[in-house]
């Protein structure tokens, strides 16, 4: 083998792992913008509000999840700001009273049972361990959702290497293993599996 074909064999070794890597993901998730803008940043922020405030639980321990619109009515039935995006929330779903079709970044798959409240209440996490800073965001990121399984980037995490991955940057099994490994929780398959 000579040094030519070594160096062919290279470049294209690292074109095909770049392909996989870079584009392959670009057409294996489209990007879905939220049906209204929001900021977190605000809420949490100038507003001096909790995630509690908005993603409650309900009277039997269950999570709520999404807000629904009776949620944001007390501060927004006229705008409260001046932004486009304010405007266009009142006249698209206060206005008219219509629930926000919002897109989920972490409904997690079927066969997966998943207590929010066992998780906040009695193992004390706190939000931005499973969902990262979202409470920080000055805006919705797109929904990005896997053609082939039609679930949410946010699942697998920013990075298909995962190198340099975060707590908050991903939900899938061996995030959630290692998070119970690390706090000595033994929860077994059928524990988070139906």
């Amino acid at each position: 083998m000579n040094l030519r074909s070594v160096f062919s064999f290279l470049a294209g070794l690292a074109g095909m792992l770049a392909l996989g890597w870079l584009v392959f993901p670009a057409v294996l998730y489209e990007r879905i913008p939220q049906p209204a803008q929001f900021s977190h940043q605000v809420h949490t922020g100038e507003a001096g509000m909790s995630c509690s405030d908005c993603h409650a639980f309900r009277d039997d321990g269950s999570f709520a999840g999404i807000p629904r619109l009776e949620t944001c009515l007390p501060c927004h039935t006229e705008p409260a700001g001046e932004t486009p995006q304010e405007k266009h929330f009142i006249e698209a779903f206060v206005t008219p009273h219509r629930e926000v079709p919002w897109l989920v970044y972490s409904r997690q798959p079927d066969n997966v049972r998943f207590s929010h409240a066992r998780h906040v209440k009695v193992g004390e996490m706190a939000c931005e361990d499973c969902h990262g800073a979202v409470g920080e965001s000055a805006r919705l990121k797109d929904f990005q959702r896997n053609r082939i399984s039609g679930y949410s980037r946010d699942i697998w995490g920013p990075r298909m290497l995962r190198i340099g991955w975060k707590p908050g940057e991903g939900m899938k099994m061996s995030d959630c293993e290692d998070c119970h490994r690390q706090r000595s929780v033994v929860a077994g398959c059928l524990g988070c599996h139906k």
